[in-house]
């Protein structure tokens, strides 16, 4: 009597090393939206849109491991299909790897030869000690420097209003990956659970007329997942972790939005979420009751989908959850630089 024995295909963590040998491709597979840079692709999230928060290794070792900074998650490749296409399901996204692999049923020989080593790029020099201590290091100040021309250029000036966040800061001279070179920059802390847990920063153009001339102009040190920029306190002037009860606050995904929301209506407290996919698990106080969230009018899927998510995520929270769009432009600061002209 024969025993036929029937090959077993690849184990998940061989898919995952196979996944990984091809991880440009696969990358540019899951997120059209995303660009390589260097040795890593960068993406807005696991939702698929455009930015940096989310970061995939393309070569060494580490090829296919990936991280969004936003959340705090990390993963394998395989990892990645499962939470790009299918919510989590590592069995969809086994099945899936099998199918774009081309490797069949039964599968193909798993390759043995070890990857090459290649050397990582070297860590930004401004980013060596942390993101508290960047951020410490810049200027508490903004007042008479690029970063207050840059926001008055937006229609914002915290002088008009007596007083300038806390939580911004100024650094004459941050260096920058992209370029090679140093820029004067805007920074911002961003708070999670009273802690300061990464550094936005807006690299500026000398004389604060504008960004830097950058592909990111804007990008944020530190993992950000459940906290937020704390722009303005309102009224109460108390810390967010003393939120009056039944407060009602705005929310942004940038600096610029919020702080033309803090123009607006300066009685309020105003957070800035950074990103949506970091609002999405954004954690508030009980005592906040109504949130405002200044959206932006982007019709991309991505983007609805990461507003969607947020909005759950806050309803979920107790929150009521009302939604402002500017009638002009894309966003609240484009309605606050198109009433500045037309009343010029």
């Amino acid at each position: 009597m024969t025993t036929t024995t029937r090959q077993r295909g690849p184990r998940a963590g061989d898919l995952a090393r196979m996944l990984a040998g091809r991880a440009p491709a696969l990358a540019a597979a899951l997120f059209p939206a995303g660009v390589r840079e260097g040795p890593e692709f960068r993406v807005g999230s696991l939702a698929g849109e455009a930015g940096r928060s989310m970061a995939i290794h393309m070569q060494g070792q580490k090829a296919g491991v990936w991280a969004d900074f936003s959340t705090g998650e990390t993963g394998d490749a395989l990892d990645l299909v499962a939470w790009a296409l299918y919510s989590g399901n590592k069995a969809h996204a086994v099945a899936w790897a099998k199918d774009w692999l081309g490797i069949g049923e039964f599968g193909h020989p798993i390759p043995t030869r070890p990857a090459v080593i290649e050397k990582e790029p070297e860590p930004e020099p401004s980013a060596t000690n942390g993101p508290l201590a960047l951020w410490l290091g810049a200027e508490p100040s903004i007042m008479g420097t690029p970063a207050e021309a840059y926001l008055e250029s937006r229609g914002i000036s915290f002088r008009q209003l007596g007083r300038q966040p806390r939580c911004l800061r100024y650094h004459p001279r941050l260096w920058n990956v992209e370029s090679g070179r140093h820029w004067p920059a805007l920074l911002a802390a961003v708070i999670c659970g009273g802690a300061h847990v990464a550094t936005h920063r807006t690299w500026l153009q000398p004389d604060g007329s504008g960004k830097a001339p950058l592909r990111d102009p804007k990008m944020t040190y530190g993992r950000y997942g459940g906290g937020c920029i704390p722009l303005w306190r309102g009224a109460s002037g108390k810390p967010l972790a003393q939120a009056l009860k039944g407060e009602d606050i705005l929310l942004s995904e940038g600096i610029e939005d919020g702080a033309s929301g803090v123009m607006a209506r300066p009685d309020l407290r105003t957070l800035v979420g950074v990103s949506l996919s970091a609002m999405g698990s954004l954690v508030l106080p009980k005592a906040i009751a109504t949130v405002r969230l200044l959206a932006q009018n982007d019709t991309a899927p991505a983007a609805i989908r990461g507003r969607e998510r947020a909005i759950r995520n806050l309803q979920a929270q107790g929150k009521r959850v009302l939604l402002v769009f500017s009638p002009v432009g894309k966003d609240i600061n484009d309605l606050l630089m198109h009433r500045r002209e037309t009343a010029a």
